[in-house]
């Protein structure tokens, strides 16, 4: 088939090189040349084991073009970011731009599919509707389709192919095109329903993510009040065979966990509750850690903080939504002179410094992501730079007692006095 992908992102990118090994003609489209120069130059993020040199693979062999503009194609499928505005309200911008850009180039019988997460009833509403005021009847004249994407960073090129998915079609018919289409080169079973439970499918996934580490959250607060462990706590629990907590830490952040439940709140005000509270249950964790900081330095006027991690989550280079923003954030305008340091992330909205600038002077530091790098540290070299052998844990990642051999006092979120 002739696929026209549009977007070359975090899911854009590999999903059309995908298409192009299984042999069929891609255009990648991107409306920013500087990305498609960098696609060409270095093939993808080097974060993403195996897809630089697949996309190379298939520009070198003709199987994918790039270009700035869509064309004539059998299908048209759409990787569009959907950010939240300060209203905590999805920004559908990007995916309107894109249905309009497609218009041009679209022909009776063709396969539209939506990738990008939306709230419920937006492929059939707000996507059918634009493809209506065209000409095209998404009933008929055109088959349109929700795909969402499943993966995490890091593991993308593994998890694409080998997870199964689910095709939501506005017509049944439009649901087994795009299961054809995508059983060129996935794995796993492709279940196949209608737009709208595709959507919601795709929101309830993160959001039962974030209702569970909300959960681990809230344990993390109880254990420091009445001292205990809460990392032993769920580690007993979780022996428990229809029992599975997740993980506290300082926050949620990437594109997902901490975005999607906000599109179920609001297309359901009212109801959806429970993710209402645990969206601010850990959107609060931030706070907390900025208030950690303070009871082990007091006054934060003048302390100079090394903050270990801006990255979501361990060994990615995604600073989306991450923790790591209020917290410097809270952190700054209490007084404090925050540096940071992080292996992987390469762009931040604060200035990015070596782990030796980062942990100079620095009065504490606090580690907010679980990079592999800061796991396997010798706490001896940090030692030598500090001004105080002080370090606040949110990921409970450090051996303990390495560290405070070496001198360091340790505090670890969700760890109370104690214990």
């Amino acid at each position: 088939m002739r696929i026209c992908v549009i977007g070359l992102g975090y899911i854009g990118l590999p999903t059309a090189a995908m298409l192009a090994d299984a042999g069929n003609e891609v255009l990648g489209v991107d409306i920013d040349e500087r990305v498609l120069e960098r696609i060409r130059r270095e093939g993808g993020p080097k974060e993403e084991p195996g897809l630089s040199d697949l996309v190379r693979k298939v520009l070198s062999e003709g199987k994918m073009r790039l270009s700035t503009k869509p064309e004539r194609a059998d299908a048209f499928i759409l990787c569009l970011p959907t950010p939240i505005q300060e209203d905590r309200t999805s920004d559908l911008s990007y995916v309107v731009s894109g249905v309009k850009s497609i218009l041009g180039a679209l022909e009776k019988g063709n396969l539209v599919i939506i990738e990008s997460t939306v709230p419920p009833g937006t492929t059939a509403g707000l996507v059918g509707g634009l493809l209506k005021e065209a000409g095209f009847d998404p009933r008929s004249d055109v088959m349109l389709a929700f795909a969402p994407e499943r993966v995490i960073p890091g593991k993308i090129m593994k998890e694409i192919r080998e997870l199964d998915r689910v095709m939501g079609g506005v017509t049944r018919e439009a649901a087994e095109r795009a299961r054809e289409l995508y059983r060129s080169f996935v794995e796993g079973d492709i279940v196949a329903t209608d737009a709208t439970t595709a959507e919601f499918v795709k929101l309830v996934e993160n959001s039962y993510r974030d209702v569970n580490i909300a959960f681990a959250n809230e344990l993390a607060l109880i254990s420091e009040a009445i001292g205990v462990n809460v990392w032993e706590v769920i580690s007993i629990a979780n022996r428990h065979p229809r029992v599975n907590i997740h993980n506290p830490g300082p926050g949620v952040g990437g594109h997902c966990i901490a975005v999607d439940p906000y599109f179920i709140i609001e297309r359901t005000p009212g109801l959806a509750r429970l993710m209402e509270i645990a969206r601010e249950v850990n959107a609060s964790m931030p706070s907390h850690v900025v208030k950690k900081a303070e009871d082990i330095l007091g006054s934060l006027e003048g302390k100079r903080i090394g903050i270990l991690g801006v990255a979501y989550k361990g060994n990615v280079d995604d600073a989306r939504e991450t923790p790591a923003e209020p917290i410097i954030r809270m952190l700054t305008s209490r007084g404090a002179v925050c540096t940071v340091h992080d292996p992987h992330v390469t762009s931040f909205s604060h200035p990015l410094h070596t782990l030796e600038e980062t942990t100079k002077g620095a009065h504490l530091l606090v580690l907010v992501t679980d990079h592999d790098d800061f796991r396997t540290l010798d706490p001896r070299l940090p030692g030598c730079l500090v001004r105080e052998r002080k370090i606040l844990d949110t990921r409970n990642l450090l051996d303990r007692k390495r560290w405070e051999e070496a001198g360091w006092t340790v505090w670890t979120l969700g760890r109370g006095s104690r214990s």
